[in-house]
């Protein structure tokens, strides 16, 4: 025996809902002459076979074959005395939506030129309607199957999020001008994401990044980088790097007599050197500039990664992203890259 739903209405519907089905599961049996109630800010449209038919706004209606044609005619309703159709009804909220949020679930790895891979995370909100209910069912409803106000949610968000990661993709050179780009990364977000939302029947109204931050990962890097602008050398970065982990060592109450061996090789150790750097630097200064010229290190003809890094006084990830892009040719003989001074020296030459 056939369920016939004489009044069609979601009175229930919260602010928050997006769709609301009736029935909600299975389809339902409307019968003409049925009252459909949309109420304020809502809109009920009809939908069989995977497809949205007929529409109704706010209001009072009474199912006839004049106010549903579309559905009339695809059932030839009224013949044979049969006066039931079967089908469903998605209540559309078309009130506006604030303070909807959006937010990447894992970071985002990017090509930066200074730091050469950064990972981010990124979070904000936004405020949308649904513009055109009709099509709006039939893309989420239809296409996607999804009904529910967080599966609807979870879906959009990620649609965000897909064009936030193309516009820093194509946008981002690094991490530390995006201060500076802030406002027009947000235009473009916006741009992209309003055309995907537009295709969905939906008016995204406003769209807001709230901040784009670097992983725990990505600031400690930053830091280090810090470090070594201070230092300026990254053969007095290495020592420091070593003096500080012998450092640790010593101090750590945990070690016991092994700590304390440390601490004092390292203590031996780092005096050594700097007795060591104390006599090179008179020895320096004792000699001509012309002796010291002659005594300082040859740089070979073809250098490793290091040695390159080395020689240009930056980290090896710079020279690889450097030859990455192009900028340095360099030579990778199974997992390892060979640079030659001449390429080097014609990349500082402009």
């Amino acid at each position: 025996m056939p369920r016939i739903i004489d009044v069609i209405e979601a009175p229930d519907m919260g602010p928050n809902d997006m769709v609301k089905r009736v029935p909600e599961v299975g389809s339902g049996d409307f019968r003409m002459g049925s009252q459909v109630i949309v109420r304020e800010s809502q809109s009920a449209v009809f939908y069989r076979d995977g497809k949205s038919l007929d529409e109704f706004d706010a209001g009072r209606h009474t199912i006839t074959t004049a106010n549903l044609p579309i559905l009339t005619n695809l059932l030839k309703l009224g013949t044979r005395g049969q006066d039931i159709f079967t089908a469903e009804v998605y209540f559309v909220n078309r009130r506006e939506f604030t303070d909807m949020k959006w937010g990447t679930p894992q970071p985002i790895s990017l090509r930066d030129s200074d730091l050469g891979v950064v990972r981010l995370r990124g979070y904000g909100q936004y405020t949308m309607q649904v513009a055109e209910p009709k099509r709006f069912v039939d893309q989420i409803v239809g296409v996607q199957g999804l009904y529910s106000t967080g599966q609807i949610e979870d879906y959009l968000r990620n649609a965000i999020i897909s064009r936030m990661t193309d516009v820093l993709g194509e946008n981002m050179t690094s991490l530390f001008d995006l201060p500076a780009l802030f406002n027009e990364l947000s235009a473009a977000i916006r741009a992209k994401v309003q055309d995907d939302f537009t295709a969905m029947g939906i008016a995204l109204k406003q769209f807001m990044v709230v901040s784009l931050s670097p992983t725990e990962e990505t600031a400690k890097a930053i830091d280090e980088r810090a470090a070594m602008g201070a230092i300026g050398n990254m053969d007095a970065y290495m020592k420091f790097k070593a003096a500080r982990a012998m450092g640790d060592a010593a101090n750590n109450p945990s070690g016991g007599g092994a700590a304390e061996g440390v601490g004092l090789g390292a203590g031996m150790g780092m005096g050594m050197g700097m007795a060591g750097m104390i006599s090179q630097a008179m020895a320096g200064a004792s000699q001509p500039a012309g002796a010291s010229a002659s005594a300082a290190p040859s740089v070979p003809d073809v250098m490793t990664l290091e040695e390159a890094a080395a020689y240009l006084k930056v980290a090896p990830a710079d020279v690889q992203a450097i030859i990455d892009s192009g900028e340095l040719s360099a030579r990778k003989i199974g997992s390892q890259y060979r640079i030659s001074k001449n390429a080097i020296d014609a990349f500082l030459g402009g």
